[in-house]
């Protein structure tokens, strides 16, 4: 079997580990995040009442309310880094880079920082195992990246990938997204628990009679009816969050791809998207030779989605690649 090439080391070494300036923030909170955390406001209002009210019926109001404080207070773990490290690894299955991927990874990451002024030990390096091109911002220090970006991509596009993750990083969007969605989780468990309870109701009524059936599901319609009227402050923005949050995304998704370009790698990351849009279409002619077609994601798919399609992403890159739009 032969042995895979290592992947061309392509990157201006320009600044060599020296920072180029100091950046005024390290880690920040752009509009995006901001955005975000204001669209989930209403799910951890939500969560917050459910904490309050099962706490203090269980344990009584002083013990009750200690709880709750204590559940409020946990948000600030998004920040702890050994939590953060403990998440990347047992949630994401990021590892610790051996001795070998961090020789190469290290020097293209600080010629990222330099450029950009971050201090280099701000965020902690950390690999997938995957045959899948890419990387993620997780938390508030963590930059993952795949073992296919780290060996088969050359130097400079393994920058600019990099880079993108930290403009998640800088902008906020990865503590945002992750504190925002700590603090809805006990309401959309709870959502999971009803929906899980009526289907089974339902499910038992069908075995009595099909009017029994019936009644039900036109009783809890009228109770969600009722239930969404008289909370409608709180219950529509639950139902548009979704779209925002996807809204959110993708607009923190060429955040990124900005502040990846404006650090002078906006030609690397478009090979990138490059690459991406050559494998889709060899998905398509795969299936095409075979009688099938591909399924496009419709209309509200699309509204859900937290990218940007390929084609959206190297229209705002253009700009930068210096070609007509």
């Amino acid at each position: 079997m032969p042995v895979p090439q290592p992947a061309p080391d392509d990157l201006d070494y320009r600044h060599r580990g020296a920072r180029l300036h100091v950046a005024e923030r390290q880690r920040g909170a752009d509009a995006t995040a901001i955005g975000r955390l204001a669209v989930q406001a209403p799910g951890a209002l939500v969560s917050l009442a459910l904490v309050g009210s099962i706490a203090v019926g269980v344990f009584g109001s002083v013990v009750g309310t200690l709880v709750v404080l204590a559940w409020v207070a946990s948000g600030l773990l998004v920040f702890h880094r050994p939590t953060e490290l403990a998440f990347a690894r047992y949630v994401l299955k990021l590892r610790l880079p051996t001795a070998e991927e961090r020789a190469r990874l290290e020097p293209v990451w600080n010629e990222v920082t330099a450029r950009a002024g971050i201090e280099r030990g701000t965020y902690e390096l950390m690999v997938e195992n995957s045959d899948e091109l890419n990387a993620v911002a997780a938390a508030g220090h963590v930059v993952g990246v795949t073992t296919y970006s780290l060996n088969r991509i050359p130097s400079s596009n393994l920058a600019a990938v990099l880079a993108h993750e930290l403009g998640h990083h800088t902008g906020g969007h990865a503590w945002a997204g992750l504190l925002g969605y700590w603090y809805s989780l006990p309401g959309r468990i709870a959502w999971a628990v009803t929906r899980g309870l009526a289907r089974f109701a339902i499910m038992v009524a069908s075995v009595f009679s099909m009017a029994a059936t019936g009644f039900l599901i036109l009783f809890m319609g009228l109770v969600a009816v009722a239930a969404f009227l008289a909370a409608w402050y709180i219950t529509i923005p639950l139902v548009l969050a979704p779209y925002l949050l996807a809204y959110a995304g993708r607009r923190g998704e060429l955040r990124a791809d900005q502040q990846a370009a404006e650090l002078g790698f906006a030609r690397q990351l478009a090979e990138v998207l490059y690459h991406f849009q050559t494998e889709e279409a060899t998905a398509k002619a795969a299936l095409a030779a075979q009688g099938q077609k591909l399924d496009e994601p419709g209309a509200l798919a699309r509204l859900l989605s937290s990218h940007p399609d390929h084609q959206t992403r190297l229209n705002a890159l253009h700009p930068y690649l210096g070609l007509p739009r």
